[in-house]
């Protein structure tokens, strides 16, 4: 679908005015948005707009880098939403001109369909530009991130508290989950705020200071966003050591515990192994107090190697 937003030098709007009239004098700018587009909709790229072939060739490759690239006459910018379901990276291209913008992307974008909503329903926003549409596009799909990091933030509060008193088995299998969801949000939020570090400091894109502190405030969001992101990964590796140190020192105890086991019974089963022999002349075989005193024995090494462990420290690792 291509829809058409213009408004002429009145402050007037036109809504879905042919491609063909865009280019009428009585137009101040206007707004093309390729949502979803056919194949042949999108030859409309090239076929009417004529943008650079390397544009075009970043626009059907899915999942470009946040990047901004200069043409003749307009400038081009790959941005990425966010799929609050998958947290996957949706692309969004833009072609910014002195009196266009044309937006490119392949599924329906909900940051997009607000901002257009809102150029139509706000009149005072008529006479802004291109310029100030793209900064609306920009903070808005940097605002849709902010709901999916503090909702993992959640998730990361509820394993540390562990209010469900979960398993270890399951609170890492969570915290490893979380982690690949922190990783998908960095994918996106670093290239876009490497990108707009370079929108403020370009000067070919020549952005008036007004305009320069809108974007310089959706900076500031996307390092509010990346020092959320670090610091939540270094809270899931935290949490990952720690689960991991409590499961190898059960481990350590229980192997403790074996160990102590098997020491005892080592000379338990040297002593039975020994009377176990079939030999006829065996001093101790005659002896009628013979079998209670070997039992007796074997008792009295049981108990003497338990205190000599304890003495030792062997029973602390239980404290």
């Amino acid at each position: 679908m291509i829809r058409t937003l213009a408004i002429t030098k009145e402050l007037k709007r036109l809504h879905n005015v042919p491609l063909e009239q865009l280019s009428d004098s009585n137009i101040d700018w206007y707004w093309v948005d390729f949502d979803a587009p056919t194949e042949q909709e999108a030859t409309m790229l090239e076929q009417y707009f004529h943008f650079h072939p390397l544009a075009i060739e970043d626009c059907f490759h899915f999942l470009q880098r946040s990047k901004l690239d200069y043409y003749e006459g307009y400038s081009f910018f790959v941005l990425h939403a966010l799929n609050q379901k998958t947290l996957d990276s949706e692309e969004l291209d833009l072609f910014v001109g002195e009196n266009y913008i044309v937006t490119f992307h392949f599924k329906h974008l909900k940051g997009v369909e607000t901002v257009w909503q809102q150029l139509i329903s706000n009149e005072p926003l008529w006479d802004k530009g291109p310029k100030h549409v793209a900064y609306m596009l920009i903070d808005t799909l940097v605002d849709e991130y902010f709901p999916s990091l503090y909702q993992i933030e959640d998730g990361l509060n509820q394993i540390a508290s562990n209010e469900h008193h979960q398993s270890i088995r399951t609170l890492i299998g969570e915290v490893f989950t979380i982690r690949g969801e922190l990783l998908k949000l960095r994918r996106t939020i670093i290239p876009m705020r490497d990108l707009l570090y370079r929108i403020l400091n370009s000067e070919r894109l020549n952005i008036v200071k007004d305009q320069k502190s809108y974007f310089t405030d959706v900076y500031d969001h996307l390092l509010k966003l990346t020092e959320i992101v670090e610091s939540n990964r270094d809270m899931t590796s935290d949490m990952r050591d720690n689960y991991l140190s409590l499961n190898s020192n059960r481990m350590n105890a229980i192997m403790t515990t074996l160990t102590i086991i098997s020491s005892i019974f080592i000379p338990l089963t040297f002593i039975s192994g020994v009377y176990g022999m079939n030999f006829e002349h065996m001093p101790e075989l005659q002896w009628r107090y013979g079998y209670f005193v070997i039992l007796g024995l074997m008792a009295a090494v049981a108990i003497g190697m338990l205190r000599w462990f304890k003495r030792k420290g062997w029973f602390n690792i239980y404290k």
